[in-house]
């Protein structure tokens, strides 16, 4: 069985993608790497394909016809990983705003100590976010507390798109009805982790924000997320899960 891949998605990513690359290929502990590119119009998946003759036991492409959202990039990753017998699977951004050598410590918390998920989380020591307009740090906490206060979970980054999992808890959940595509899907994953009384860790880390390319964040996924963690609590109240 391999031990860990990173799952990086990919949208018009190519000032970044060489460097987050070489970086996860820098650190002590080897991971591997898959990027699920939705036919970036920039040639992110180009870049990525000269990258795998340097790289060509431990840098893996999937490239999507279209752009299709955040989360069928991740299940579309999950399956993948899963297919190819990973122990650990990461999510992590390709911006930098994820700090690659943080991947350490999730993997740690997973793999020496008792968590079924790990979580990078800028909450859980306070805030720890570098760059962000206070106007959005503002939604990114309270956005957590609403979850909280919906859900029940004890989770302090509900958001967090930074998280290494075990592969029974990815295998334990049906991949095909997770519903969500944006940011809500990060909170509907810790919600059927939580749901199935998987063992989560919060592992503090420094979020900082994107200094190259456009973030992906609108008004649609924000609607998507507030919404969504109500459908998410009622099915879990009717067992329909």
């Amino acid at each position: 069985m391999n031990c860990g891949v990173v799952i990086i998605p990919t949208y018009n990513e190519i000032e970044n993608i060489e460097s987050i690359i070489r970086a996860v290929f820098s650190l002590h502990k080897p991971f591997h790497i898959l990027i699920v590119d939705d036919n970036s119009p920039d040639k992110t998946a180009d870049k990525v394909r000269e990258l795998q003759k340097e790289f060509s036991d431990c840098l893996f492409l999937e490239q999507r016809a279209k752009k299709a959202g955040l989360g069928t990039a991740y299940v579309h990753g999950f399956k993948w990983a899963l297919n190819h017998n990973y122990e650990y699977i990461f999510e992590m951004d390709a911006d930098f705003s994820h700090n690659p050598t943080d991947l350490e410590k999730l993997y740690a918390a997973c793999h020496f100590d008792t968590a079924d998920i790990s979580i990078g989380s800028r909450y859980v020591t306070g805030v720890n976010v570098v760059n962000w307009p206070l106007s959005r740090v503002l939604l990114s906490y309270f956005a957590s507390v609403y979850v909280r206060m919906i859900t029940g979970m004890k989770i302090m980054d509900a958001t967090a798109g930074f998280i290494c999992y075990r592969r029974q808890v990815l295998e334990s959940i049906n991949l095909d009805n997770i519903k969500f595509i944006g940011y809500a899907f990060q909170i509907e994953m810790k919600y059927r982790v939580f749901a199935k009384n998987f063992n989560i860790q919060e592992v503090p880390v420094i979020f900082t924000d994107r200094t190259k390319g456009q973030s992906k964040m609108s008004g649609a996924i924000i609607k998507e997320a507030v919404f969504g963690v109500l459908s998410l609590r009622i099915k879990k109240f009717f067992n329909r899960l």
